[in-house]
């Protein structure tokens, strides 16, 4: 992927992760921007965001990326571009509540301002609140599914006219193994999870006349701030459950997303990549 001809815009709560795409005579510098909720950013990681982290942000620094981060923690914000900064990149921050549609939409709206358009969004929104069905209260339903679900169709929708107009554009949603195969204790995460499959499919087959493809990630158990509080018994056996015999990294899900970025993966569209480690198969 030749970063050096795109802006790039991560919304990490979405982890979003979108660029605005530009001819090479532009020479314009690749855009990031990192939409999270409370910077906890589940699948791809907690608190240090995975594209701050070798290989990842390397390979866009020395592209000259230009990283705008949102989330509602402003402290956290300016910690990560200092972050970003420090390995050698551009940053920028924006203060935004992912589950708000009108922040969302002011977000979006600003950072194209800024940076004139966008090409690839990553959704990573990733919360949970666990809880038997029959005991589960209706505001942590919606809850996980404001965040992990509607909050990609709301990013989606503010992003896809600069996608349209620009005829190219990447969508990549974070989804979870949990969406392919359901999880006891977890209706409400699982639903979100697998509607994100679902909505990744209907707009590959909306958008893709328009060179925009639209794929998912689904990651498997990997290590991150959810996985953190489980037990040594639980992650045992879990571990088990896993052909290759150990729990993936952030890097293992951020390496996907950027290939799913990449021209390389130009003719692939309403795909979910597995990153599970062999936990689920077919």
């Amino acid at each position: 992927m030749n970063m050096a001809n795109r802006i790039l815009l991560f919304l990490v709560c979405s982890l979003a992760f979108a660029t605005a795409h530009c001819t090479a005579a532009e020479s314009r510098p690749d855009i990031i921007f990192i939409l999270m909720d409370d910077l906890r950013f589940d699948e791809l990681g907690c608190v240090r965001h995975p594209f701050a982290k070798t290989p990842n942000i390397d390979r866009l620094a020395k592209e000259g990326a230009v990283v705008a981060v949102a989330a509602r923690n402003q402290e956290k914000l300016n910690e990560l571009v200092q972050e970003i900064t420090g390995a050698g990149g551009k940053a920028a921050a924006f203060a935004l509540d992912v589950a708000d549609e009108e922040q969302v939409k002011s977000g979006i709206k600003a950072a194209i301002a800024q940076f004139g358009k966008i090409d690839i969004l990553v959704n990573n929104a990733g919360i949970t609140r666990d809880q038997l069905v029959m005991r589960m209260k209706r505001a942590d339903w919606d809850a996980v599914l404001q965040t992990n679900l509607t909050s990609a169709y709301l990013c989606i929708q503010n992003v896809i006219p600069s996608m349209l107009k620009q005829r190219w554009g990447r969508i990549i949603n974070i989804t979870s193994v949990f969406g392919q195969m359901g999880q006891a204790g977890q209706a409400n995460y699982a639903a979100s999870k697998a509607g994100l499959i679902g909505l990744t499919m209907a707009i590959a087959r909306e958008v893709g006349s328009r060179n925009i493809t639209c794929n998912a990630v689904a990651p498997g158990f990997i290590e991150t701030a959810m996985t953190a509080v489980l037990s040594d018994e639980l992650k045992q056996s879990a571990i088990k459950q896993i052909p290759l015999g150990r729990v993936g990294t952030p890097d293992d899900v951020a390496s996907a997303a950027v290939f799913l970025a990449s021209e390389e993966a130009s003719y692939i569209t309403g795909h979910v990549l597995n990153v599970n480690g062999g936990m689920l198969m077919g």
